[in-house]
């Protein structure tokens, strides 16, 4: 289908993406699960847990500038840089490419009678938005991202460390000069 990814198709990222990762992508424990989701308002759960979509031109991150790292809201994982958000004029920050191709899983999602790939977190699985191929140059991938799926982290504060698993997560993350 146009405008949409096939995540059959291993086209995901650009060139710069790595799939090499410092940061630990084990699950939760059930434990940690339960602690993190029982800290979820109800707009965050429904979104999160059940895979909905808070509606646009309403999350507090879309007009968000500053530089740093758009991390899962559940269990605090680095998604997106704020150098790869652009503005789609959809109503949800979008994205041009993942912090790191590992910490994404793609789903096919045949949900409302449409064929989209569903973006889910790779160490907590939950929901985060869809990706498509209508994005801009050079990597023409648009990641469509609930608000409340994320949180961020500003260039000058620490990443957060929702699972206690130690750096890199709880320090300021500094990407490697290329």
């Amino acid at each position: 289908m146009p405008g949409c990814r096939d995540p059959a198709r291993d086209h995901r990222g650009g060139p710069s993406v790595s799939k090499a990762t410092p940061f630990d992508l084990s699950p939760p424990s059930p434990l940690q699960f339960d602690q993190l989701t029982s800290a979820l308002t109800g707009d965050e759960r429904q979104v999160l847990l059940e895979h909905g979509t808070e509606s646009p031109f309403c999350g507090v991150l879309l007009t968000e500038k500053r530089a740093g790292v758009y991390c899962c809201r559940l269990c605090g994982l680095p998604l997106f840089l704020a150098g790869s958000k652009f503005d789609s004029r959809t109503g949800w920050p979008s994205f041009t490419s993942p912090f790191n191709e590992s910490h994404l899983n793609y789903v096919r999602d045949t949900s409302y009678g449409m064929v989209r790939t569903e973006i889910r977190c790779a160490r907590c699985g939950s929901h985060q938005g869809h990706v498509f191929d209508d994005g801009p140059p050079p990597t023409h991938q648009r990641y469509c991202i609930n608000s409340v799926s994320l949180e961020f982290a500003a260039g000058d504060e620490s990443l957060p460390d929702k699972l206690g698993r130690g750096a890199p997560e709880g320090v300021v993350w500094t990407p490697a000069v290329k």
